[in-house]
């Protein structure tokens, strides 16, 4: 009797087994075609766009004004604009993430880092509405006590605040990488004399860079895809600069603002939110495979 409550829980455990595995191949599966979806949808849309206006002319005009009387398609002041911002926010996220990392890693005690995790995880769940008025009414008004001449809408407000925003993201995956080195590694340090700093920068850290690359990728990608905080924050005016100190528009911030109006299926303003939006797409794919390939390079080196 034994044998066979034993052969049937058998039996029922492939069967839930066999289920899951299901389960997981169906979430796989819908990833990709959600991604494949997305693809073609942009292909179709922006397919006419490029049709009427040269790629080229995308990099040779100087201004992207596409609703206007005589368009121009410069969409190099828009890609200004989303470079700068993310660069200012990279410049406050990857380091402060990193040395939070390191912090809570190698020198926290248990309960602070269980204390402190959640907390800083709060901070991803804050709508960025919030982020982008906060930069606008806080942030703004104290950078134009350092700045008088700094305008009400700004790159470098913007971007401080969305490097706020992406600390959790490069903090939480930069120490979940840090505490998965194995402790042999740092034992062997210590037994040859290092400090816990030394340890934490030169055996730690490289042994991590791999994981750390994936939170710097995500950095990047979610800062080149913010939405609100540039927009409400940095302006909509497209605008060829790259001084932080002023306003300008991002991709995703030409969008929202055109998406907002009454623009007839297929006209020519319609089909340029796809082509911004492609655009987007390409260049965060492309931080994504240069990331890929920083990640398998650096594993194989260590």
């Amino acid at each position: 009797m034994g044998s066979s409550r034993s052969a049937s829980s058998r039996r029922l455990d492939q069967g839930l087994e066999s289920v899951m595995v299901w389960v997981l191949r169906a979430g796989g599966w819908a990833s990709v075609l959600v991604t494949f979806g997305i693809v073609i949808t942009l292909v179709k849309e922006s397919w006419p766009f490029f049709q009427a206006v040269p790629f080229v002319r995308l990099f040779t005009d100087t201004m992207w004004t596409p609703l206007f009387s005589e368009p121009q398609y410069g969409i190099g002041a828009l890609l200004a604009g989303t470079l700068v911002t993310t660069g200012v926010a990279l410049l406050v996220a990857i380091p402060l993430g990193t040395i939070l990392a390191i912090y809570l890693s190698e020198f926290a005690e248990p309960q602070f880092r269980d204390w402190v995790k959640p907390m800083l995880e709060l901070l991803s769940a804050v709508p960025t509405v919030v982020y982008g008025y906060f930069a606008l009414l806080t942030l703004t008004p104290l950078l134009q006590k350092i700045y008088p001449d700094l305008p009400q809408f700004s790159m470098l407000s913007a971007g401080m605040i969305m490097g706020i925003m992406i600390v959790p993201y490069v903090t939480s995956l930069g120490e979940d990488a840090m505490r998965s080195v194995p402790m042999l590694l740092r034992e062997g340090a210590y037994a040859l004399g290092d400090g816990k700093l030394g340890v934490a920068l030169r055996v730690v850290f490289p042994g991590a860079f791999s994981g750390l690359a994936a939170a710097y990728v995500l950095a990047i990608s979610r800062a080149v895809g913010e939405t609100m905080i540039v927009a409400i924050a940095a302006g909509l005016q497209p605008r060829m600069t790259v001084n932080p100190l002023e306003s300008a528009a991002t991709v995703t911030a030409f969008i929202v603002q055109v998406s907002l109006g009454d623009l007839p299926h297929g006209s020519i303003g319609y089909q340029s939110i796809f082509a911004a939006g492609a655009v987007l797409f390409l260049m965060t794919l492309g931080f994504n495979l240069a990331g890929h390939a920083l990640r398998r390079r650096f594993h194989r080196a260590t």
